[in-house]
């Protein structure tokens, strides 16, 4: 099967691209190479694309994305986005969840822009679970309804990354477009999930810079309120962890993110920590301030989940050509591209 050229739009620092193009090693297990080839990437954020361009062979377009051209996009055979999430998400009650009526919500029309005009054979979305409740349950039909008037066949679900093998509770909406005149509908009943769940402790480190401890009297503060502010949310590194996040290079105690307690004492994870629970390999460079790298982390999606999709999407398009090569069905009117 050929590779199959990608576009990656809201590429972040590369959680969906690790995924696509497997070929990595993650607690011990091999994730082949998939038949996927990026050829143009994009995110506004220039941090998260340092740390991209030193993982990946192509460097990622910085512009806002509504500022580029259709003729500075090549033609792809997949396109892939996790438009922005920020106001769809659960936690974004500062301001409150505006979703389709927030800037940042309306970005996934330019997803649709481009797909309308570059026509691949298949596109991959991904969104925080907030997308499926917010303004009053009428976004999301309103993102399926456009997406499937660019011209595709959409399914969704909802995965949980814990499912696959990612030590890490994190449920994301997954939406797959195959073109129309494919005449072919995914299935997620493909994407088969990992019985077994991934423990936290299978990715923490044993000797940590004491930088990554909360001071006593922080720890302190933090006891006095537990009760009433259900704060101090320490993990059971006998499971998988709760959803790490973008603003972990801030976390405190008095914040719903994740911690640790070791030994009586509490810490926040380190950047490579907060990788592995994502499920990005070792291999995985983390360039620039801590803060980027922490940032830039949380807003990825994991690798090992995609790579399963990916697989799903790979086969059922080597499916189709196949069966045009061996003239069990007519070639659809664009199967050259």
């Amino acid at each position: 099967m050929d590779k199959l050229k990608t576009v990656s739009l809201f590429c972040g620092c590369g959680g969906t691209e690790t995924g696509l193009l497997g070929g990595f090693d993650f607690l011990g297990k091999k994730y082949a190479p998939n038949p996927f080839e990026l050829v143009y990437a994009n995110d506004i954020d220039k941090r998260a694309c340092d740390i991209f361009s030193n993982n990946f062979t192509i460097k990622p377009d910085n512009r806002d994305i509504r500022q580029v051209s259709i003729s500075d996009i090549p033609d792809a055979d997949i396109i892939t986005g996790g438009f922005p999430c920020q106001s769809f998400s659960i936690v974004a009650q500062n301001p409150k969840r505006l979703g389709v009526k927030d800037e940042r919500g309306m970005l996934f029309f330019e997803m649709c822009r481009i797909l309308r005009a570059k026509n691949p054979k298949c596109f991959i979305a991904e969104n925080v679970k907030g997308l499926l409740s917010a303004n009053g349950k009428q976004a999301f039909p309103l993102i399926m309804e456009e997406f499937e008037n660019c011209g595709y066949n959409v399914t969704s679900t909802t995965l949980n990354a814990a499912d696959f093998g990612v030590p890490q509770k994190r449920e994301r909406v997954i939406l797959v477009g195959i073109r129309n005149d494919l005449n072919k509908k995914f299935d997620f009943k493909g994407v088969v999930p990992v019985c077994q769940p991934v423990p936290l402790s299978a990715v923490l480190d044993n000797n940590v810079d004491e930088k990554y401890y909360f001071s006593q009297h922080a720890v302190e503060g933090m006891i006095r309120n537990r009760e009433l502010m259900n704060k101090g949310r320490a993990q059971d590194i006998s499971k998988p962890c709760n959803t790490v996040g973008a603003h972990l290079a801030k976390v405190s105690l008095n914040s719903t993110d994740p911690v640790l307690q070791v030994d009586g004492r509490y810490r926040r994870f380190t950047p490579r920590e907060v990788a592995r629970i994502q499920s990005f390999p070792d291999t995985f460079r983390l360039t620039g301030t801590e803060s980027a790298q922490y940032r830039a982390l949380g807003n990825a999606i994991p690798p090992v989940m995609m790579w399963h999709i990916a697989e799903a999407v790979a086969d059922l398009i080597a499916e189709k050509q196949t069966a045009e090569k061996d003239g069990l069905v007519a070639p659809s009117p664009e199967s050259a591209r």
